[in-house]
């Protein structure tokens, strides 16, 4: 083959596009080829949820059972507690915890001096890459009934201590809030990357028009928020069945258990410790389907209220 007719297999194979920009593609490789290795190929062995999954037969040789272990979780007794706690402390973290990232950077973008702006946000930033051990442990140092810094408060005026982390009707309240402690800083970052890159021009032409603080926030920095908040918003819909593990695992104790026992834990106490690895994977894709069934209802409700969504 001449060097000629290498250059038209060249061309006709690939796109002008894409030997146009060939190395914005080799930039994009890594993450196409993380996605596929650990998202995409991994999914063949979803076929588990329908059989009774051996680890001497392997995937392909192990019996098919159909909806036996989604059968066995809907009639299971604890599948709506299950349920209930699920969503309701998703639907808590979205109401309380996705606004306040957004307030954060519109107060920290009317911050003028640069190292108190800075400061604040180094501050905020900084429990969010604490170990979620340590946060717990905090968690549990701050709430404890003998030592902790809460309870020695309410001693000095004179009230009985709380057992915080043995209510179960103050769970979701400890696990939300702390959640909004060491997240709300970090969360912020791409709110304040968007109202960092609007047009100073349009402040500009506002306060010469007479626009005070309050309506350039209102009528300037808050819409310019919206399409990245709808984006943010849908994601957080789109993992609602999926409770962080981790830390409600190590926050989980005998007494706050009927608040505390979500999906991923009952899958780990009954599907994994007891290997009933089949059991796990139908339960974790019963959560794969409602999160990808709720991501495209609020996608479509988000196209028809606004003129952004995922696609």
């Amino acid at each position: 083959m001449t060097p000629g007719e290498d250059r038209g297999l060249v061309k006709s194979v690939f796109p002008r596009s894409v030997r146009k920009n060939w190395d914005l593609y080799l930039l994009a490789l890594p993450v196409v080829a993380y996605f596929i290795i650990i998202k995409y190929l991994p999914m063949y062995g979803i076929q588990i949820a329908f059989k009774d999954f051996s680890v001497s037969k392997g995937i392909w040789d192990s019996e098919w059972v159909g909806f036996k272990h989604f059968i066995r979780f809907f009639n299971n007794y604890q599948f709506w507690t299950l349920i209930k706690n699920t969503i309701g402390i998703s639907l808590f973290q979205i109401l309380v915890a996705f606004p306040l990232p957004i307030i954060f950077a519109l107060m920290v973008n009317e911050v003028r001096t640069k190292w108190f702006k800075k400061s604040i946000q180094s501050i905020t930033f900084m429990p969010h890459f604490l170990s979620m051990v340590v946060l717990v442990g905090m968690i549990m140092a701050f709430l404890s009934p003998s030592t902790g810094l809460i309870n020695n408060i309410l001693r000095l005026f004179g009230q009985e201590p709380i057992y915080f982390m043995t209510e179960p009707d103050m769970f979701k309240s400890i696990y939300v809030f702390s959640d909004i402690w060491q997240n709300m800083g970090f969360s912020s970052i791409l709110y304040i990357a968007v109202l960092a890159n609007i047009d100073k021009q349009l402040y500009e032409a506002a306060m010469i028009d007479g626009a005070n603080k309050l309506q350039r926030l209102i009528h300037i920095a808050i819409p310019c928020l919206i399409p990245t908040a709808i984006i943010m918003l849908i994601f957080q819909f789109g993992s609602i069945m999926d409770i962080g593990f981790e830390k409600i695992y190590l926050m989980q104790n005998d007494l706050n258990k009927p608040s505390s026992n979500v999906i991923s834990t009952y899958v780990y106490e009954t599907g994994l410790l007891g290997s009933q690895f089949s059991f796990s994977a139908a339960v974790g894709l019963f959560n794969s389907v409602i999160n990808f069934i709720l991501i495209i209802i609020v996608n479509q409700i988000a196209k028809r209220v606004s003129s952004t969504s995922l696609w």
